[in-house]
């Protein structure tokens, strides 16, 4: 499957990256159906290892912990349909080496020449597949693993620890913490794992960190806890657990054990100039983890508290000007029009420095503050003002259903691996927008398309393109048909993401 890998400049400059450990549908790269047929999979999958390293604890012993907690953890085969014409990225063993020499179409004339699967022999359309990782935390088959595993697959497996391979549902997924929900049917009780309290772990303590990576069998391998806290700018509410038990592509979605075989994070992220482990990788909390599970499998969404607020970094520049001190707290830099911080009297220019006596230290503390009250419930702020500290009361909303927010069409209105939807109002206040901001609204990006490989994603609004004005799907198409029948191979787009906007060069590829 394909790796998100960040990269501000060109492919060939910039090599240090992070791999959100494949933030599509999973850690390892899609494999071309010509390249590894269902029983190679299975032949593959099957290999076991464990990588055991020397611990300062004489009464415990790892193997132990691994052979109580294997048989709860599984693999993830998802399958995904690939759009004609669509390059796979990773799915040959040196497509990466080949794709830093050769031009795309060079690229496609090679793939052509490998051999095609199918049933019977005979070819089909193509297909991705991806693998992952995951975990059993209830007897009657409720899987946890990454969102970005499952993401736009179009079939889910669970490899279970007896070799079986089991078609998975998805129940629920939140793209904001990277998290989904599977369920398996299967007549016997099932092997759990549970959560452990990852508020517990300290800097330097030891895990255990379990998966697929890059599909060769279930792998077991140790490591301390290397740093708290970490944001990596994965998402909204980063909290990450730094551990250095090495994790690969493939590992995403498995779990991180602490000495007494309970999760204590759920592994997601890898930071590597390679794409391979060099001992720093990221597992989401269990702490936040499992109350995200809960919420997916009540409601099969994440009902999240929101403000209505814009806040930015107070710099000491800003605090010595405010009078505050110290840089600390985060400056609201705008409050939605009918927000609960609207209706709270929270103004543009407050500093918010804690609530319900919870500090707010970093920009990221408030978002993921806010999110953990509950939709309803009032909490009281903290709040900077005019040269003294003020307490306010605030009734927590709900933030708005980002389906209803993208209102995206039956038919999907599908434009270069995007599904996009006409920006509304609802839209603009659930995205923090200008309120006379117009144009088209992402609404889901398809992995290895155009749109992902220049790094667009959901939430992103375009407003432009090819110096046009954009105000629906069809419009967009206009311009790059336009565009593909004049000779051109990109089109310049404006895109708005955090009301800041930038230019970006969409490659125009045929359908």
């Amino acid at each position: 499957m394909t790796d998100l890998i960040k990269q501000e400049n060109s492919p060939k400059a910039n090599k240090v990256v992070i791999a959100v450990a494949a933030l599509v549908a999973s850690g390892g790269a899609f494999l071309g159906v010509s390249q590894l047929k269902a029983g190679t999979f299975l032949q593959t999958a099957s290999v076991s290892v464990v990588q055991q390293l020397p611990i300062p604890h004489a009464s415990v012993n790892i193997a132990d912990i691994v052979e109580k907690v294997s048989p709860a953890v599984v693999s993830i085969l998802v399958t995904q349909k690939v759009q004609p014409g669509q390059i796979q990225r990773g799915g040959h063993p040196f497509g990466e080496f080949f794709e830093r020499f050769f031009d795309e179409e060079t690229m496609r004339q090679f793939r052509q020449q490998l051999p095609q699967g199918g049933e019977n022999g005979r070819p089909q359309g193509p297909r991705a597949q991806g693998i992952g990782s995951g975990f059993i935390i209830e007897k009657d088959g409720f899987i946890v693993t990454n969102n970005h595993v499952i993401d736009g697959a179009n079939k889910i497996q669970v490899k279970l620890h007896d070799g079986r391979n089991v078609e998975a549902k998805l129940i629920g997924a939140d793209a904001k913490t990277d998290l989904a929900l599977l369920k398996i049917e299967v007549e016997e009780e099932l092997s759990t794992v549970k959560f452990g309290d990852s508020a517990n772990m300290r800097v330097g303590e030891w895990v255990l960190a379990m998966g697929n990576p890059f599909g060769i069998g279930k792998t077991a391998t140790t490591g301390i806890v290397s740093a708290r806290h970490r944001n990596i700018g994965a998402g909204p509410f980063d909290d990450f657990i730094q551990i250095d038990a090495p994790i690969n592509k493939g590992n995403s979605g498995g779990p991180a054990f602490n000495l007494k075989g309970e999760v204590i994070g759920v592994n997601t992220a890898i930071f590597s100039p390679s794409g391979g482990s060099v001992g720093i990788g990221f597992a989401i909390p269990s702490n936040m983890a499992k109350n995200i599970i809960d919420d997916l499998k009540t409601d099969g969404t994440v009902k999240r508290g929101w403000l209505g607020v814009q806040i930015q970094q107070v710099t000491p520049e800003l605090a010595d000007s405010l009078d505050l001190g110290k840089a600390r707290g985060v400056l609201v830099s705008k409050v939605v029009e009918d927000s609960p911080a609207d209706e709270a009297d929270l103004k543009r220019g407050d500093v918010i420095l804690n609530v319900d006596g919870t500090e707010i230290q970093k920009l990221s503390d408030l978002p993921r503050v806010i999110a953990s009250i509950d939709a309803g419930d009032t909490a009281r702020l903290s709040v900077w003002r005019d040269g003294k500290r003020n307490s306010l009361k605030v009734k927590i909303g709900s933030t708005p259903d980002e389906a209803k927010v993208a209102r995206a069409s039956a038919d999907g209105d599908r434009v270069q691996g995007m599904q996009l939807s006409e920006l509304d109002d609802q839209a603009r206040r659930s995205l923090g927008l200008s309120a006379d901001l117009d144009g088209v609204v992402v609404f889901r990006v398809t992995s290895g398309s155009p749109a992902a490989e220049i790094g667009l994603r959901r939430g992103d609004v375009i407003v432009s393109a090819g110096n046009k004005e954009i105000e629906n799907p069809e419009d967009l198409r206009d311009v790059i048909e336009n565009a593909e029948e004049g000779g051109k191979r990109a089109v310049l787009l404006l895109v708005v993401r955090s009301n800041q906007g930038r230019f970006v060069a969409l490659p125009i590829r045929k359908a």
